[in-house]
């Protein structure tokens, strides 16, 4: 392969701005420049998860190989033996997915001539966020809102510097008079404005319990705080209620978002709030919009030609699928990290990895396929949804190395799969 594959392309490190894909932020302010070992780097940029991404990526990824159980092969041999593994599948799991917009057609399409079923990554986060929306709509909010109208900032039960380093940094304008106030967690030693803690200790149920009954029908509670907060809230020009779902109680977390949900709305009867939700990782946000579009569905859905489409956010849980045995194959995609195998996968169960060139192969019993994809926004173009689903957000990319997309990989395996 010639050296030019190998090394940061000049011309992409140099423009401006470059977006970054690993966290659904999307912070598009970013220059990159080739270090002296030929990696990439963002020196301007204090951002501790880009630096761990862009660590991952080597001048040695374009020198990277399919393969078949370990060993190397040519790409025309990897997808003819992954194709022979759908083709005698009759309940495979499409897993991971962590892929951009056009990933994640790709698979849809892929899926429909397998009569797979689709689950992300981080499927149980965006299952109980679902399943809030579903049963109780929710109140949006966006980045660009809760910087430019957010005088009030209320974070709920999680410290969003630690997966979001960059998070305060885009929604709270330094030349801005904003309080925040964190609610059932200490304060986010990030927070650049004037910050507070209330109940920082009470379990987060309790906490939303008093809270809705003061806020919806005005019974007195015996907590001062909330009380107090609530007065602020209503002389607020605008209050951002953030959460993280992942950082929820694990059970229950649905009955959790509900339960802000409905403490926003009843604010909405005199005042105005809205709640920005952080999650979306990995391209989680755009699989689950790209499946429902396709569908009416979100992930967790099984689709096949010719068969009605059955979402099941319970059953088709990766780890239930994998722990009862409930599938013959597994097309794990991991393009923005090498992100192992579930440990719960049988080791005689046929799988396809469609990866992160520095993916590590494990040694397995089954027969396995591995193929070097690329990363959006890193070897390809490609497009994100941003963390609160108002922007798609276009990805460029930084380095000249010649990898296959997911969405390329995934169309040559569905061509492959389509009748004669």
């Amino acid at each position: 392969m010639p050296e030019s594959s190998t090394t940061p392309n000049p011309q992409a490190t140099a423009r401006k701005p470059w977006t970054c894909p690993f966290c659904p932020m999307l912070c598009d302010d970013i220059t990159l420049a080739p270090t002296d070992d030929r990696r990439l780097a963002a020196p301007s940029t204090a951002c501790p998860r880009l630096a761990a991404s862009l660590a991952s990526y080597s001048p040695q990824d374009a020198n990277r190989k399919p393969a078949i159980d370990g060993q190397d092969t040519d790409l025309a041999s990897a997808l003819s033996h992954a194709t022979a593994i759908l083709s005698n599948a009759h309940r495979p799991l499409f897993g991971g997915l962590t892929t951009d917009v056009a990933g994640a057609r790709a698979l849809y399409e892929l899926a429909a001539h397998c009569g797979a079923i689709l689950d992300h990554l981080h499927g149980d986060t965006l299952a109980d966020s679902n399943r809030a929306l579903q049963d109780r709509g929710s109140f949006f909010t966006t980045l660009s809102e809760v910087r430019s109208r957010a005088d009030l900032v209320i974070v709920f039960a999680c410290e969003p510097s630690r997966r979001y380093p960059r998070f305060y940094e885009r929604a709270i304008r330094d030349d801005r008079d904003v309080s925040v106030v964190f609610v059932g967690c200490d304060i986010d030693k990030a927070a650049n404005a004037r910050a507070e803690s209330i109940t920082p200790t009470t379990d987060p149920f309790d906490t939303l319990a008093l809270w809705s009954a003061h806020v919806e029908g005005g019974r007195p509670i015996p907590v001062a705080e909330l009380v107090a907060l609530t007065e602020r809230i209503t002389k607020a020009q605008y209050t951002a209620f953030i959460y993280e779902p992942a950082m929820l109680p694990t059970r229950h977390a649905a009955l959790a978002i509900e339960a802000l949900q409905r403490i926003v709305k009843a604010i909405n009867r005199t005042a105005r709030a809205g709640a920005l939700a952080l999650t979306g990782d990995d391209g989680a946000a755009s699989v689950n919009q790209t499946i429902a579009w396709l569908s009416g569905f979100p992930s967790r859905t099984r689709v096949a030609y010719g068969l009605p489409l059955d979402h099941d956010a319970h059953r088709y849980r990766t780890e239930t699928l994998l722990s009862r045995g409930e599938i013959d194959a597994l097309l794990w995609v991991s393009s923005f990290a090498p992100e192992p195998l579930p440990a719960s996968l049988d080791d005689d169960v046929p799988a396809i990895i469609l990866g992160h060139p520095s993916t590590q192969l494990p040694a397995r019993k089954g027969p396995t396929v591995f193929i070097p994809v690329a990363t959006p926004g890193i070897d390809s173009g490609g497009h994100l949804f941003r963390v609160d689903t108002s922007v798609v957000a276009q990805l460029s990319a930084a380095r000249d190395v010649d990898l296959p997309t997911v969405a390329a990989i995934a169309s040559q395996l569905a061509q492959a799969r389509r009748p004669s």
